[in-house]
């Protein structure tokens, strides 16, 4: 399809269109095809804005976005432009996703280091990485899985398209590199782990998530709290089972938290090595969502310094009243901090098409949460 064919396609006036617009762009010669294909397409779009700067195509139609402004059809808040061969390819505009809007935020707490590690890549032009990982018993776990996840995530990718193969091998086989390099340099480290909260986003619309451990991932649609992960922890049944089955046994202490052999308040995790025998494995939880960005305001993963002081929806509602996602990030770990949170506080927060849509109204929360939760860290 020609540059001139494909912009008359993605055309419309200056003002908004309220309702659903067929535009319709034929290449000459060829002949028609079916709605959201090019080559005589039919292009199905809602409330294209006219661009009030010029638009560049390339010849190759490469993944870099055209150089126009914000398409109506998601919120005037979001001023990205459109992702091109993943609009044509999905029959509809799809914004690009910029890593210099990703907000995040990381805060000491009580602790006397920062175990927490966190990590916004672009692995390749249509696939973004966000990642939090909260390490315990020192950062070596956590600091290894910051600089080498992405690494085995490229190596698989290199095996295998699909996602949630490609993140459940990277996860085994960090760990086992992990192992490998803690043996024979500090052995002392091997009671070292971390959670990883692993997040793919490829053509701005195929999500995938990945998690071991008690970091969480949720996804704001429609000013709603959807949970991505669930926390693997020893009081689960299918956790708790799968340790006893391995030999391991689960205790509680006196703020009623479930732990590993009385040690590990986790039952998946990278490391912690010294509890593989007792049933605590590497093997990551998976989920693939499409992003409807209509309807989808941010994807945001957090560190349990967070999410064991602050509900999901509540997550949602603060960050929905923030005006970018660099301000929420920073509002949310400060949240935590005053609802009495002793841990480290990690946040990433990935707008989508629907940011500023559903704003929140203000609500007040208890404060007396803080001492119901401060045995948490204990």
């Amino acid at each position: 399809m020609s540059s001139t064919a494909l912009l008359n396609l993605l055309r419309c006036s200056r003002s908004t269109v309220t309702r659903q617009t067929l535009l319709t762009a034929r290449s000459s010669p060829g002949p028609s095809t079916a709605p959201g294909q090019v080559g005589g397409a039919l292009f199905w779009a809602v409330g294209v804005r006219h661009a009030s700067g010029s638009a560049r195509f390339h010849s190759d139609v490469s993944v870099r976005p055209v150089t126009w402004d914000s398409f109506g059809i998601w919120d005037n808040r979001i001023e990205e432009p459109i992702l091109l061969p993943s609009s044509i390819r999905y029959g509809k505009p799809i914004p690009q996703v910029s890593l210099s809007r990703v907000g995040s935020a990381s805060v000491l707490g009580l602790r006397k280091q920062n175990e927490d590690r966190l990590r916004v890549a672009r692995i390749h032009d249509n696939l973004l990485y966000f990642a939090v990982f909260d390490g315990h018993g020192g950062p070596h776990a956590a600091d290894y899985c910051y600089t080498f996840m992405e690494k085995f995530i490229r190596d698989a990718l290199e095996e295998d398209d699909d996602l949630e193969n490609v993140l459940k091998k990277s996860f085994l086989d960090v760990d086992k590199a992990l192992h490998t390099h803690l043996y024979f340099n500090n052995a002392s480290f091997l009671t070292a782990g971390t959670t990883a909260t692993v997040a793919l986003l490829r053509d701005g619309v195929e999500l995938v998530v990945a998690s071991v451990g008690d970091s969480r991932a949720l996804l704001c649609r429609k000013g709603r709290a959807n949970k991505l992960t669930k926390d693997h922890t020893p009081d689960r049944k299918d956790e708790r089972h799968r340790i006893q089955m391995f030999g391991g046994f689960v205790t509680w202490n006196s703020v009623g938290e479930a732990r590993v052999n009385g040690r590990l308040a986790m039952s998946r995790s990278i490391g912690d090595f010294h509890l593989r025998s007792s049933g605590v494995i590497a093997e990551p939880d998976t989920r693939r969502i499409t992003v409807q960005h209509a309807s989808d305001t941010f994807l945001a993963l957090t560190t349990d310094g967070i999410n064991f002081l602050l509900s999901d929806q509540e997550i949602c509602d603060v960050i929905n009243q923030c005006q970018d996602p660099t301000e929420a990030a920073d509002i949310i770990a400060q949240q935590a901090l005053q609802y009495g949170s002793e841990d480290n506080s990690t946040i990433i927060v990935v707008p989508f098409g629907a940011w500023g849509k559903h704003q929140s109204s203000p609500a007040v929360y208890s404060m007396s949460r803080n001492f119901s939760s401060s045995g948490r860290w204990a």
